[in-house]
């Protein structure tokens, strides 16, 4: 009886030590498996992500490539030139540059595209674009305040210029301002706090405008600061895919272009296009189902436009013109709206319209 008493307590005592041993060896053994998962799938993950990125880069290349060597991609709509150069035909002393790009439907036309021309207002949008990417890496904040001081004031359009020197202004309201109603005084306080001209130049570089450059604060009566129909559109592609800003970015962009007050010329020449002339040209393009975003600029010798152009399909495309003339000459601005007409046919091209491209 003591020796089976004895085997079972030692029996025990043994079940014990193996017990206390196991549970040691989980302890150190079971945090480097669940470690060595971790860091595994971590680096799957890792993996996974710079395939994405690697395919985002290769469509933003191909995007910020797009010169003649890449458009084979694309079809030229040559019925759409066509049409361009009979208008341009008739005013043969204004100097024009077009462009028009749908990815939706592969299909572009231009005409100068690449010409640098006379910026004016419309500079406004590649500067709203870095400001956004500059948010975006946290290097500004939305809500930090601008001091207006004397060399950042601007004459012509805004209300910012006739405030105290030494107010101050939340960049948000800046930025929306220098779009809403092309305040120039808003736009010279972004400028400086981008960095200056010569760094923000630099950055319109960085995001593929080659042809942009500013020399001057606004209102830059003189035309020195300079961009072209090609940049423009291709600076809003760029935004409306994906390809420079998040999706939250790319929706404060597209609110505050929405906020734009001047739709004479693009809006105005599709809405024209659609068989509709009014003055009240963002409510009769809605009812047709478009929207159009756009940044309009003028300094009398020079006259632009550039447009996000949403059709009732949800496909978006961009336009761009410039026209360069004779002060105030009202040639021009009717142009840019009989070459924005022509477009119409082209943004949401059925079967009968797409054989005649």
């Amino acid at each position: 009886m003591k020796s089976q008493l004895r085997v079972i307590t030692n029996i025990f005592l043994s079940s014990i030590g193996l017990s206390v041993l196991l549970g040691s060896f989980l302890k150190i053994f079971g945090p480097v498996t669940q470690s060595y998962q971790i860091n595994k799938k971590i680096n799957l993950g890792g993996k996974s992500s710079r395939s994405i990125q690697k395919g985002l880069l290769t469509r933003k290349s191909n995007l910020l490539s797009f010169s003649n060597d890449k458009l084979e991609k694309f079809k030229r709509l040559e019925k759409l030139i066509n049409k361009w150069e009979n208008l341009i035909t008739k005013n043969p002393d204004l100097d024009v540059s077009a462009f028009f790009l749908s990815l939706d439907n592969q299909v572009y036309a231009e005409i100068k595209s690449d010409a640098k021309l006379s910026a004016a207002s419309s500079i406004k949008v590649p500067i709203l674009i870095v400001l956004l990417t500059m948010l975006e890496k946290e290097e500004i904040y939305w809500d930090e305040m601008l001091i207006l001081t004397e060399d950042t004031i601007g004459g012509g359009s805004g209300w910012m210029a006739y405030q105290k020197i030494g107010e101050s202004f939340p960049i948000y309201e800046v930025a929306t301002e220098m779009i809403r109603v092309s305040d120039n005084t808003a736009t010279n306080l972004l400028i400086k706090r981008l960095g200056g001209i010569n760094i923000l130049n630099q950055k319109f570089k960085e995001i593929g405008l080659k042809n942009t450059n500013i020399k001057n604060y606004l209102p830059d009566l003189s035309g020195t600061n300079l961009t072209s129909t090609k940049d423009l559109s291709l600076a809003m592609a760029l935004v409306d895919n994906g390809y420079l800003l998040n999706v939250s970015s790319r929706d404060i962009f597209r609110e505050i272009m929405g906020k734009s007050k001047t739709n004479t010329l693009i809006p105005s020449g599709i809405l024209r296009g659609l068989g509709k002339e009014s003055k009240n040209t963002d409510y009769h393009l809605s009812l047709k189902g478009y929207l159009v975003h756009n940044k309009t600029g003028d300094i009398g010798i020079s006259y632009s436009d550039t447009a996000l152009i949403q059709t009732p399909q949800n496909s978006r495309a961009f336009a761009s013109f410039i026209v360069k003339g004779p002060f105030n000459d009202p040639r021009s601005t009717e142009l840019i709206r009989n070459l924005s007409a022509e477009l119409v046919p082209f943004l949401v091209p059925d079967e009968k319209s797409s054989n005649q491209n």
